[in-house]
């Protein structure tokens, strides 16, 4: 798990698990033109959508993909990898960047007039930020020097707060929604678990129905939540409405599907495998 989302990384909710969700989507593959590979990570409400590909040399390029089709490449001057994690409805960019140098990541604010900003958790080893929401708020990850992760929000004027959930040894935060409230996962002596972390300060942990893992990743103003579970063949997106009610997202023929970013009128970018490489979609209700 450390490995997973730091490398470059209560109740418990059982609520009724429904079928794969191929019927009520109408799924567009994206593929950033001649990567080796791409995966989306988050969508605003303008459609617009970043993510990362991998590119000549091996090496990752964060992108933007505007409404009307055009591709435009994220990259961190002097970093030797770069990854676009989160977009608002401003167009802010979050992401992370492996410098050149030191081998080490660090976090970026990339504006709408592509000027960049460093986010880096005071005191930390390495930053991951992963999303941010619309009033300017930042979640992510960091580890300390004892390589610990931790999840850390950055508020609007700056200040960095960390957020562990309770009992955790390792806690990993990917989405925040405009309201304020957080998922993502936490590792303690049992294993991993998705967690929810609310306006009121309190933790509420969520398990796809019988699955091994589940990793929540998005969730939009509505509390619609998106995430990853490992079933008991491979990895599959998942949705989990208001009603706490789950449902399966496959792409049709993919495998490994991943469901990261969610908007505000319910479309779900991730990223699945066609067995050779992996490709970013795009999941539009119908």
């Amino acid at each position: 798990m450390k490995r997973l989302f730091c490398a470059f990384a209560a109740s418990v909710l059982l609520m009724g698990l429904t079928g794969p969700a191929q019927a009520q989507y109408t799924f567009t593959t994206i593929d950033v033109p001649g990567a080796n590979y791409t995966r989306a990570s988050a969508i605003n409400g303008f459609n617009e959508i970043v993510g990362w590909y991998e590119g000549d040399g091996f090496r990752d390029h964060g992108f933007l993909l505007d409404a009307d089709g055009s591709y435009t490449t994220v990259d961190v001057f002097g970093s030797s990898q770069t990854r676009a994690d989160g977009i608002n409805d401003s167009g802010q960019i979050v992401g992370e960047y492996v410098e050149a140098i030191s081998a080490l990541s660090h976090g970026y604010l990339r504006e709408v007039d592509r000027s960049y900003t460093p986010l880096n958790f005071p005191g930390a080893y390495q930053t991951f930020p992963r999303a941010i929401n619309d009033i300017g708020q930042v979640v992510g990850t960091y580890t300390d020097a004892s390589f610990c992760c931790h999840g850390f929000l950055r508020d609007v004027d700056g200040a960095y707060t960390t957020l562990d959930a309770p009992g955790a040894t390792d806690t990993y935060v990917f989405g925040i929604n405009i309201v304020g409230q957080v998922v993502g996962t936490f590792s303690d002596i049992h294993g991993d678990h998705g967690f929810l972390l609310d306006v009121d300060g309190s933790y509420t942990t969520l398990q796809f129905p019988r699955a091994r893992l589940t990793y929540p990743s998005g969730i939009n103003s509505a509390g619609q939540i998106v995430g990853t579970y490992e079933g008991e063949v491979g990895m599959h997106g998942f949705l989990l409405d208001v009603n706490g009610s789950y449902t399966t997202i496959d792409v049709l023929g993919g495998y490994d599907t991943e469901a990261v970013g969610i908007n505000d009128a319910g479309q779900i970018v991730g990223s699945y495998s066609d067995g050779k490489s992996p490709h970013g979609f795009l999941a539009t209700p119908n």
